[in-house]
């Protein structure tokens, strides 16, 4: 699966963050950063969750 972003909806307001840190990344910058935009498998379910609660609904999954 690959993480998608569309950068002009997000808000870093950092959800996603909280929910998959090892993905994504807002930084002093207020910015978020993908840092694995290729996360394994078995991180699915939670890449999902992310993609749900995204409040701006900026981020996709890609098989």
């Amino acid at each position: 699966m690959r993480v998608v972003v569309d950068f002009d909806l997000c808000e870093s307001n950092a959800i996603c963050m909280q929910i998959a840190p090892a993905v994504f990344e807002v930084r002093d910058d207020d910015f978020l950063y993908v840092l694995d935009e290729t996360p394994a498998d078995d991180q699915r379910a939670v890449m999902e969750e992310a993609v749900q609660r995204c409040p701006k609904q900026a981020i996709a999954l890609e098989d």
